[in-house]
């Protein structure tokens, strides 16, 4: 039996913390041995077919798919991530970590010192930020 599922998760940080075991649990020893062959580009591959599924429910405005699209796109990227932590690439704690950090810098209209009025500026504001990041590490990187 899976042994994460000893009871029902109660919040979504227990659901996300849930499902991320599982995709782990897939790849282990007692899991499936399609997934423990999988590594993270074949993962990433599934991500952009599932994301492109759930791009065609939205379309369609079929509502009840979205939300499994949206389910499964999010599997695939907890399975990308479990590949990748075993790889050595990446880890899921890393990146909640850095995206939570690039939204609160990107978003500086609300943030920090940036100012948007309006929609429009709002991007402009996260294209002036993200360009910034890109020379900082070309300059960083040579």
């Amino acid at each position: 039996m899976y042994p994460h599922w000893r009871k029902t998760p109660e919040n979504e940080a227990e659901w996300l913390e849930t499902l991320a075991n599982l995709a782990r649990f897939l790849r282990g020893p007692k899991g499936c041995t399609w997934d423990r062959e999988q590594g993270s580009a074949e993962f990433a591959g599934f991500t952009a077919e599932e994301t492109r599924e759930l791009i065609e429910a939205i379309e369609t405005s079929d509502d009840g798919h979205v939300q499994e699209e949206l389910g499964d796109v999010l599997f695939c990227v907890l399975a990308t991530i479990a590949a990748a932590e075993e790889e050595g690439r990446a880890n899921l704690r890393d990146c909640l970590e850095e995206i939570h950090a690039k939204m609160i810098r990107r978003h500086g209209h609300v943030f920090g010192e940036h100012e948007a009025a309006s929609p429009e500026d709002a991007v402009h504001v996260w294209n002036s930020i993200k360009a910034e990041e890109k020379r900082e590490r070309e300059n960083r990187d040579g």
